[in-house]
């Protein structure tokens, strides 16, 4: 199954990360890979939110509704996303690394019949995306 994967290591308290990734409220201040479409929609385990993502500074928004698979407080969320024929599988993990600093890794599965057709527009595009979030989730956190 391709994949995409991405961690950075955040001098801050794993609780401290956590909020800032799950409270999508937050992420207008900091994260211009993701963004939250409507903030009555929490992430809750079988619920589907509204998000958008924009992979490339600039570009328009591409709205999409996963549903939330997995969400333990301090230590992982998950989604999965697709439309017919395509799925892709985010996962958002925080690894304790001791003296108040956190591990944040974000892995994407992708899978279905089109895979192949849809992956080689997208997938570098993507993967600046899901560095670039890393990368301001790490600033914004520090600076709290």
């Amino acid at each position: 199954m391709p994949s995409l994967y991405t961690e950075v290591e955040i001098n801050a308290p794993r609780r401290r990360v956590w909020r800032v990734l799950y409270h999508k409220e937050l992420w207008m201040y900091w994260n211009t890979f993701l963004y939250d479409c409507d903030p009555s929609q929490t992430f809750a385990e079988g619920h589907k939110v509204l998000l958008a993502l924009r992979r490339v500074p600039g570009e328009d928004e591409t709205e999409f509704q996963p549903q939330v698979t997995l969400v333990q407080p301090n230590v992982c969320l998950h989604w999965v996303s697709s439309i017919p024929g395509f799925t892709n599988q985010h996962s958002f993990e925080l690894q304790d690394i001791g003296g108040d600093r956190t591990k944040y890794i974000h892995h994407e599965h992708f899978s279905g019949k089109f895979t192949r057709l849809f992956l080689p527009f997208i997938r570098q595009d993507e993967y600046q995306g899901i560095r670039r979030m890393a990368w301001e989730l790490k600033r914004y956190t520090e600076q709290l």
